[in-house]
């Protein structure tokens, strides 16, 4: 064989992600504020959204406006030159930012994200050990809601920074 040929490539891995219909969770989404919708899904009230469970995220700290997720990347979020893809980052950010203007909002308000801008300050691999990312709103609005999020590794150094806006989405008043 060549090098690089499939026989080479050592042993294979793998990892087995469950999930639950992610339709139960945005059925009681209608039910709750949106701070009692992340909190259901931190107590184990609701179940978390599958890419959560693809990732590995986990909620650990809900309070109004402010959010705290946990994740520990391994080599299945590996890209090409050794390191973690940016893509889990990302995911984390947009999961904390968004979530954290969740926590603000009244029974049947949704959002959506407009935008989310990550910046990456240094890598992370598997060695980085635990990642907790901490999503804060910075401005409520009606309308646009602007939030922020720090990602740090398990030796407290920062990794990544974002900012998100999300639209603020109320329903259709009765005519």
């Amino acid at each position: 064989m060549t090098a690089g040929s499939v026989g080479d490539w050592g042993e294979t891995r793998s990892k087995i992600v469950e999930w639950h219909d992610p339709a139960l969770a945005a059925t009681v989404a209608s039910t709750r504020t949106g701070l009692e919708f992340i909190r259901g899904i931190r107590d184990g009230e609701i179940p978390p959204p599958p890419i959560a469970k693809l990732f590995g995220l986990e909620i650990r700290d809900v309070e109004p406006g402010r959010v705290v997720f946990v994740c520990e990347p391994d080599e299945s979020a590996y890209n090409p030159i050794g390191t973690v893809h940016g893509g889990l980052v990302c995911t984390l950010a947009d999961t904390v930012t968004a979530c954290a203007v969740h926590t603000t909002l009244d029974l049947g308000v949704s959002y959506t994200s407009v935008d989310l801008n990550v910046s990456y300050l240094r890598p992370v691999t598997k060695e980085s050990g635990m990642l907790t990312a901490t999503g804060k709103v910075t401005k409520p609005g009606r309308k646009v809601a602007f939030s922020s999020a720090e990602i740090f590794d398990a030796a407290g150094k920062l990794v990544a920074t974002a900012t998100s806006s999300c639209l603020v989405i109320h329903p259709p008043k009765d005519l």
